[in-house]
């Protein structure tokens, strides 16, 4: 075991520059965070939210990291001062941030007027990518390798490098949680990113201030006197910079596959993912700080090894305890409950899962510096090429996980490659540096074994927890799960219940059914978008899911042609196998397309105007789903309609709260503002709802969609709507419950969900539990159903009777 030895930068500082140089990573760490989440939100707004535009953003910010940290040595003089250096950085971050407010808008905009639908855009994807983010993310990069020059290249000396990667991570994890929490859910985009851009310019000023102050001197070095200090580290080090590597890329698969499975268990809202990551990055920087104190009283090579085949301990633990053992807590989460007190169960079932691997991840990278560090080498290459080799790393762990693995393998023998990726790192590190004889060769044999016998241990998620997600103690026991599937995007599962009711799951919970509630909230969407329009003869359907909506859409014998935007290829097979006899055969049917996108990509992307749009995505607590709801896109929806054309969306009244209802409903009156809202009751209270409008705002014809419904050529569309209590054109409009007067009071200063905001998902994830269905359709509704003025016409005698059935429901809510 070496000596301790006191930290040793190169300057004639003392301990107060030291700690305030700390706190300058700290806030450029905060920073960093706030801005990949701002910029990663409006990035997915104009080039797509599915798998390859996430991978486009996340392969582009991770590159430019690398990039950052293997130029800088070469652009920057050794010779210049390096506060002085960190400094000029973090002020052009500051004013990357600034300009990206711009920059990204209008690249965006140049990418939806040029780009085609489906794969044909990718390049300008890239381009996108590249020219909104590269620009900061290459400074950020260079942000550690500039203040290498601070110290000796020795283990002694980069471990204070080790505590700086620390703080800079420590001010990740603040920068993560005031987003999630805070910046984004209070204000928007526009503030979190001048929050981030006052960080920058604050580390900036005050790194000009330290510079002055802070006598710079040439490092010293071990090398003889007069002898040339090396340019480059030895090659002995390069087996240091593979297991970097390695560890990057084991660390961002994992991370990936854990927000997967986490965020069944959790529920898949925005908080969530930011807890998740917050945690993460907790275990990482606390990690580091370890790593850098001990990279200074061990052999740090021999650390770093150890802390490779320890992670095949630590991701087996993981493995375990999330299909084991966390799902299984007896936990109700639709009881009541105090916010704070659920916050603290979830950073405690996250913690317990991901908190032993993150820290050994995180005390990895500074006994790396210190293993590869020796006297006469240039510490800013040293420093450049590990933190480059483990961003390349994870750029490979994360798309390879995401776009291949999961999809190709699965999950649990992804976690298995993993393990037996850092087992084999760490026991090559340890033979390499041992070579001790027999005994210790037995040693390293005995830990293959039982790295050996962890990775064949890994257990695989339970079905019921991929198909009931939180819900699994209360709901999932001893469900009948009759496929389990992971895909690009998520995981998805279908049950049958011993009546034969399919059910349909996403994101750990029913999306979709052929219980009469679900199904006849579906068949309503796609019924009203088909028989109001005169002439119906395209529609597009966003979310397939399990085909009903779109095949209710596909019977109408107008209707010519049926486009389905789908983001995760998976579904279509699952809704043709198990679904095909409750959505008339829509995957199959030759004049339906489904197009494997999110839907406001292809609408962005596309020329075509449709006859009807319906949208029927996940729920709006979903991350993402809440880009489906802002006013941007019901404006998008809108000019993509022909004359008369109807656009209709699910309501959910349940897992929601009145603010999260309150926003859809005021925000989609905003572009719509002669909409209606049609009522799917189950036993007289509130469950979900439909908002239709119709561009231009003409009324629905009663006489029109009651004489097409008595028509031969209709007889399946009316078979379809008597499957679910619907026997006439005015049981199917006797659906109404209010335009926006009826509803105004209580839309009362609702906050209107915008790309600039998306104030919707973090409102939508405060109900992610609640189940006030029925109250908030009594709220919404508060003087029962009134007879709208305009919204029909028809003969006397439909608009009579459907003013008694109105009037008859009188006191029903």
């Amino acid at each position: 075991m070496q000596a301790a030895h006191p930290v040793a930068p190169t300057h004639s500082t003392n301990r107060t520059t030291l700690l305030a140089t700390l706190a300058l990573f700290v806030a450029s760490g905060a920073a960093a965070l706030i801005y990949q989440v701002v910029w990663f939100q409006w990035l997915t707004l104009w080039i797509g939210a599915s798998a390859l535009s996430l991978g486009v953003v996340l392969a582009t910010f991770l590159g430019g990291m690398c990039i950052g940290s293997l130029w800088l040595p070469r652009l920057v003089s050794a010779q210049a001062e390096p506060l002085r250096v960190y400094a000029w950085i973090e002020l052009s971050i500051g004013a990357c941030g600034v300009a990206a407010l711009a920059l990204i808008p209008l690249s965006g905009g140049v990418y939806t007027a040029w780009a085609g639908t489906g794969l044909t855009g990718l390049p300008l994807r890239l381009l996108v990518a590249a020219a909104s983010l590269l620009p900061a993310t290459i400074l950020m990069g260079a942000s550690l390798p500039a203040v290498a020059r601070f110290v000796q290249a020795q283990p002694h000396g980069v471990s204070w490098l080790g505590f700086c990667y620390a703080a800079n991570i420590g001010g990740a994890v603040v920068g993560t949680l005031a987003a999630g929490f805070y910046l984004l859910r209070v204000h928007d985009g526009y503030v979190a990113t001048f929050v981030a851009v006052a960080l920058n310019v604050g580390a900036g000023l005050v790194g000009l201030r330290l510079a002055a102050r802070v006598e710079h001197r040439e490092p010293a070095t071990a090398a003889a006197p007069g002898a040339p200090a090396r340019s480059a580290p030895p090659a002995a080090p390069g087996p240091i910079y593979l297991v970097t590597a390695l560890s990057g890329m084991t660390a961002l698969s994992a991370e990936v596959l854990w927000t997967r499975h986490l965020s069944l268990l959790l529920g898949g809202t925005v908080y969530t993912f930011a807890l998740i990551l917050a945690v993460f990055l907790f275990g990482l920087g606390v990690g580091s700080a370890g790593g850098a104190a001990l990279g200074r009283r061990v052999q740090p090579r021999l650390a770093l090894g150890a802390c490779q085949l320890l992670l095949s301990v630590a991701m087996g633990w993981a493995a375990h305890a999330i299909a084991r053992s966390l799902p299984y807590w007896p936990l109700d989460v639709t009881l009541p409950a105090v916010a704070g007190v659920a916050l603290q169960l979830d950073v405690l079932r996250t913690a317990w899962a991901v908190l032993p691997a993150a820290l050994l991840w995180g005390a990895s990278f500074p006994l790396a510096l210190a293993a590869a560090a020796s006297p006469g080498c240039e510490p800013r290459r040293l420093v450049g090429r590990l933190y480059a080799a483990n961003t390349a790393g994870a750029i490979v762990g994360a798309l390879l996980t995401t776009f291949v693995l999961v999809a190709a393998i699965g999950s649990q023998h992804t976690q298995r490659l993993a393990m037996l990726v850092a087992a084999g790192a760490g026991l090559w590190l340890l033979h390499g540096a041992l070579r001790r004889g027999a005994l210790w060769a037995s040693g390293l044999a005995a830990s293959a074994a039982v790295a050996a016998g962890l990775v064949y241990a890994v257990p695989p998620l339970p079905p019921a927890f991929v198909a009931y997600g939180r819900f699994l103690p209360t709901r999932g026991v001893d469900a009948n799960v009759v496929y389990v599937g992971e895909g690009l995007t998520a995981s998805i599962a279908v049950t049958q219940e011993p009546s034969g009711v399919l059910t349909y799951h996403n994101a750990g919970k029913t999306q979709a059914s052929t219980y009469p509630q679900d199904l006849r909230l579906q068949r309503m969407l796609g019924h009203l978008s088909t028989l109001v329009p005169e002439e119906p003869k395209s529609v597009l359907v966003i979310g397939l899911g399990a085909g009903i909506t779109a095949g209710a859409v596909s019977i109408d014998s107008a209707v010519e042609r049926v486009v389905v935007a789908e983001i995760e290829p998976l579904v279509p097979p699952v809704a043709a196998r198990y679904f095909g006899e409750h959505n008339f055969g829509v995957v199959t049917n030759p004049k339906v397309e489904i197009v494997s996108d999110d839907g406001r990509h292809y609408l962005a992307t596309t020329d075509e105007k449709f006859d009807a749009i319906t949208s029927d995505p996940l729920d709006p607590w979903v991350k993402g789903a809440a880009t489906l709801y802002t006013r941007e896109f019901w404006q998008l929806c809108r000019a993509r309609l022909n004359d008369g054309g109807v656009v209709t969306v699910f309501l959910q009244l349940y897992e929601s709260t009145d603010a999260a209802v309150q926003s859809e409903i005021a925000t989609f009156l905003e572009v719509f503002p002669q909409a209606a809202l049609f009522a799917n009751l189950v036993e007289g209270h509130g469950y979900d709802a439909v908002l239709f409008a119709r561009a231009g705002g003409a009324p629905i014809d009663l006489e029109l969609v009651t004489r097409r419904l008595d028509s031969t050529a209709y007889a399946s569309v009316a078979r379809s709507l008597r499957q679910v209590g619907f026997e006439s054109a005015l049981d199917l409009l006797g659906a109404y419950a209010g335009q926006a007067a009826d509803m105004a009071p209580w839309l009362d200063g609702a906050a209107i969900n915008t790309d600039r905001n998306l104030r919707l998902q973090y409102l939508a994830g405060q109900g992610l539990n609640a189940y006030r269905a029925g109250e908030i359709f009594a709220a919404l509704t508060p003087s029962g159903v009134r007879f709208p003025q305009g919204l029909f016409v028809g003969t006397p005698a439909q608009l009579e009777e459907l003013r008694q059935r109105l009037r008859a429901r009188q006191g029903t809510y």
